[in-house]
Parts: C-alpha cells; sequence; structure tokens
C-alpha cells in the first residue's frame, strides 16, 4: 500500500488520543512502547500481523540489552525463557576455531550474549507491556500515513483487519478492514527498513552498497555437535549457524542479486557448497530437500540523514538499516528506543514533543550507527579499532564509542542504578534508563 500524508485544512484543535503513538511491533516498538507506558504515558503500539511469529529475524540479544531488562526488574523473567547463552562468539577459519569476541570480560553479571527466537522476546515484552494500564498493542493494524496539521505531525492514519477465517492470521490483507486514525503528540516510525511512515515524511534514507545477500534456512544440529559457532569461513564460501536448542538457523553468504544463479544449479550444488563450507554439516544437510525451506535476506545498509520531522521521528530499521554482520540490529534498535524514551518521556508528560530533544535524540544515536555501519562495510582494516594485533576494548552499549583508552573511565557521569522496579504507574520522566556504557573485548 502507498503511504500518504493527510493535511488537514481546518486547522481546529484536535486532542490527541494518545501521548505517543508507535507503527511497527518489532524490538525498537515494542521495547519505547514498554518504556513510555512504564512512565505514566498513554502509548499504543501497532503491528500489522497477527502475531509475532516470523522466522529469520534478529535473534542475537547482547549484554547491554540484558543489562537494561536487569534496570527495569524483568531481567530474571527474560532468562527463564527458552534461550542460549553464549560467553563468546567463536568463528571457524580454514578450520581453525578463533574467539571473535570475549563476553567473560564484561562485568558480573551480565558477561554472556543470549540467542532467543525473536518472536519469544517480542512476546515477553507484549506480556510485560500488558500489564501496564496505559499500554496498548493493536494487531492485525497497519500504519499507513500521517495525520499533518500546520507543518506538524499530529498522527497517523491506519487499517485494521479483522480476522475472518484461518486465513487472516498469516496474510494481513484476509478479512475486513477499517480504515481509522490516531492522534498523538509524537508518532514514531518503528517498522522497518521499508517504512511506509518514514517515506509518507519525505525522509529518504542513503543506501551504502552491501556486495552480499544471504540465503537463510533452518538445519538439525550434528548427533555430536562442536561448540557454538557463529560461522564458518573460508575460501569456499561463508555459513553462519546460529545455535537455537537442537536445531541452527543457518544462512550461506552470497553475492548481491546471485541467488537466483543459486536457484539455476540446484538444491544438490547449495548442499554442496554448505559442505564445503563448514564440513560438520555434512550429515545433516540433506534435510534441505525444497527451495520452500530457503529464504533471501536481501542485505542492506542505509541510514536517513534526518530522523525526524515536528510531531515524527523514525528509529531502528526505518532510520538505519543494519547489516546481519555482529547480530546488531535488534541492540541498536533498542538502544534508539532507550534513548528516545529518555529524552522525550518527560516531555510527553506536559503534551509536548519538541523537534530539539528529537535531534538531540538523532545526535546521540548518530555516532554507535555511523561507527558500526562503517565496520560492516569492512572499508579498510585502518577502519577498525585495533592494538597491533591484541585484543581490543570496544565499547558496547549507548553509546559503543569506538575505542577507550585503557583504564579510561566509560562514560563518566551518566551511570545510573535504579531499585528494581514494581509495576506501578511511574511518574514521567523521572528513571532514566540504560545509561551504562560496557566495556568489552573484541579480537580481531
Amino acid at each position: 500500500m502507498k503511504p500518504t500524508t493527510r493535511t488537514d485544512s481546518d486547522h481546529g484543535d484536535h486532542t490527541p488520543d494518545r501521548d505517543c503513538v508507535i507503527a511497527g511491533g518489532g524490538p525498537a516498538g515494542m521495547v519505547l512502547g514498554y518504556l513510555l507506558a512504564r512512565a505514566g504515558l498513554r502509548v499504543t503500539v501497532l503491528e500489522k500481523h497477527a502475531d509475532f511469529f516470523r522466522d529469520f529475524r534478529g535473534d542475537t540479544i547482547h549484554p547491554s540489552t540484558i543489562e537494561l531488562l536487569g534496570e527495569l526488574g524483568l531481567r530474571e523473567r527474560f532468562l527463564r525463557l527458552p534461550l542460549n547463552r553464549l560467553q563468546t562468539m567463536d568463528a571457524v577459519i580454514d578450520g581453525l576455531r578463533m574467539t571473535m569476541v570475549d563476553f567473560r570480560t564484561l562485568p558480573a553479571p551480565d558477561r554472556f550474549l543470549v540467542l532467543a527466537p525473536q518472536w519469544d522476546f517480542l512476546n515477553f515484552l507484549a506480556e510485560e507491556a500488558a500489564a501496564l494500564p496505559n499500554f496498548e498493542l493493536r494487531l492485525r493494524t497497519e500504519a499507513t500515513g500521517l495525520i499533518v496539521e500546520r507543518g506538524r505531525v499530529r498522527g497517523l492514519r491506519a487499517t485494521t483487519t479483522t480476522a475472518d477465517g484461518a486465513a487472516a492470521d498469516t496474510d494481513p490483507a484476509a478479512g475486513t478492514s477499517t480504515d481509522v486514525e490516531i492522534r498523538a503528540t509524537l508518532t514514531v516510525a518503528a517498522d522497518g527498513r521499508t517504512s511506509a511512515l518514514r517515506d509518507a515524511a519525505g525522509l529518504i534514507p542513503d543506501e551504502s552498497g552491501v556486495p552480499i545477500d544471504v540465503l537463510w534456512f533452518s538445519l538439525p544440529k550434528p548427533a555430536d555437535p562442536p561448540p557454538p559457532t557463529l560461522a564458518y569461513l573460508s575460501p569456499r564460501g561463508m555459513v553462519l549457524t546460529i545455535d537455537r536448542g537442537d536445531r541452527y538457523q543457518s544462512g550461506m553468504v552470497i553475492r548481491k542479486g546471485g541467488a537466483e544463479l543459486f536457484r539455476a544449479e540446484g538444491l544438490p550444488s547449495l548442499r554442496q557448497r554448505i559442505v564445503d563450507a563448514a564440513p560438520v554439516l555434512r550429515p545433516v544437510v540433506d534435510t534441505l530437500t525444497d527451495w520452500d525451506q530457503v529464504k533471501l535476506l536481501s542485505v542492506q545498509l542505509n541510514r536517513l540523514d534526518r530522523w525526524y520531522r515536528p510531531g515524527f521521528i523514525a528509529i531502528g530499521d526505518a532510520a538505519h538499516a543494519m547489516s546481519p554482520m555482529f547480530g546488531v540490529g535488534v541492540n541498536y534498535a533498542i538502544q534508539d528506543a532507550v534513548a528516545l524514551s529518555n529524552a522525550i518521556a518527560g516531555h510527553l508528560a506536559a503534551g509536548d514533543a519538541p523537534s530539539e530533544v528529537l535531534a538531540a535524540v538523532q545526535r546521540r544515536r548518530e555516532q554507535p550507527v555511523r561507527i558500526m555501519q562503517r565496520i560492516q562495510r569492512g572499508r579498510t582494516p585502518g577502519d577498525l579499532p585495533h592494538d597491533h594485533g591484541r585484543p581490543n576494548r570496544t565499547a558496547v552499549g549507548d553509546p559503543p564509542h569506538a575505542a577507550r583508552r585503557p583504564g579510561r573511565p566509560a562514560a563518566r557521569g551518566e551511570v545510573h542504578r535504579h531499585r528494581a522496579p514494581s509495576r506501578a504507574r511511574h511518574h514521567a520522566g523521572t528513571e532514566r534508563i540504560g545509561q551504562r556504557a560496557r566495556v568489552l573485548k573484541v579480537g580481531w
């Protein structure tokens, strides 16, 4: 559906229905919705699908996000979900196992990375947010355009689909559709890399050329699996193996636009390429029997020059699409949500969303995004932090500065400690979440 912007001509004053309306029920949208509702604000999150179940989405939850959940009092409940904890990120390069990232160098207790299906993480957030009286989640509701009055975004228009039979559970277009308007002090586009609201706001991302795509598929683990391994790399190819308990979420990295060539060569050729790059998968690769099991991820790397308009801001993939490298997309989206909540909650409580505050959020988040995207592009070895081959100290958090001198305090003056929160209504703007920077040893 083509996004549209409606400009009201009556210039009448309308009372906002909500303090904030968020398009997109992904990690950025759900975390922001939870944080603002926790601050006592009226929040609506729109998700166009009937549920959160979509495979081959970001599963990687970094220590900084786990620490954030701890500050919110959600850590222990989250860690009871079915998930995998990794203390290191290993890769096998030409048969040699190497530890690329060692989370054991972080302060206790969050010295590990979590691999959890994204739908479990989003369902967890939805359940926690449902306990907050001002939070509303509307499923099967797709944002289609903006309401603009006197040059300011005053809310959004959306289409809600009522389920007519089982088909509507999987196809948002199935069922009876109703157009709705939701007015809000702040409208947030968290609707992903193909954001309709971003387009309606006239914000166009700058694309960075990325020479790869990924063929995603699921494989059972071998009977005698190796230690958790992020990737297998060799001159014969690169295969990702993300641990999901008894299975791998696997991906074959291919040349951009090369998917049709792989299809033309046939599944036997793809299976052989997988085994050539990752011999450990030989006993299980024959379970890949149909192209319906293979999904193409067209890798994008882009960023908006400007994230906001009066009354409107884009965050997460809508503001900056990240590549799958290092699995940072979910965590950078969440950090956007945290930064926005910390900056805007008090203003929303007063009925305002100042553009200068939205601009400050962009400035705060833009630096770590630029640094990571430059690393993901892999422009030159000099772009990566290094110390003559020794492990590096690279910050992970908000903002994750590219390199710190050993012994230098991290984010001085931004360490905030909180008591474990209750589910009661919090006064807007009194809590600042996720302010601690973390230091992580990364080996290159």
